[in-house]
């Protein structure tokens, strides 16, 4: 008897570690590559932010699961985020071309630089809601998001 449990007890602690173990290859296997295209020109930076949830979505950068900014350049841009759970994200992207964090609005709330969004929702009259800029990672996803100038 005393054999038999040290044998379960055995089987359940090599469970674990297995299941444990791929857990962690789930979470490290996924990853979001988002191409920016449609660069106006090439003062300041693109900054692109990540959201696993609606909080804070798409304005508050503190919010993002991760965000990311590099200079811009000429033609498109490719960033990769790594090790990401799988579940749905959402990416906002501005053309910060006078580097100063933030995306600047003239008369009336236009935006007077470049943005985009995952899944390039059709933007009207404020910024589109999580769901609708929402995409599911799983494995290696790869979108692109085209940039839009107002002004």
């Amino acid at each position: 008897m005393q054999r038999f449990l040290a044998q379960v007890l055995l089987l359940s602690i090599i469970g674990t570690t297995i299941a444990s173990h791929a857990n962690a290859n789930v979470a490290s296997s996924n990853s979001l590559t988002v191409t920016v295209s449609g660069l106006r020109n090439q003062k300041g930076r693109i900054c692109l932010s990540l959201f696993s949830a609606e909080q804070g979505f798409p304005n508050k950068k503190e919010r993002a699961t991760e965000a990311q900014c590099f200079k811009a350049g000429e033609g498109s841009i490719a960033v990769k985020f790594n090790n990401l759970l799988r579940g749905s994200y959402a990416v906002a992207v501005i053309h910060d071309a006078n580097e100063d964090g933030t995306l600047n609005r003239g008369l009336f709330g236009i935006p007077e630089e470049g943005f985009g969004f995952s899944r390039n929702p059709n933007v009207r009259m404020g910024p589109p809601k999580f769901k609708d800029a929402a995409i599911f990672v799983a494995g290696q996803s790869i979108i692109q998001v085209e940039l839009k100038y107002f002004l």
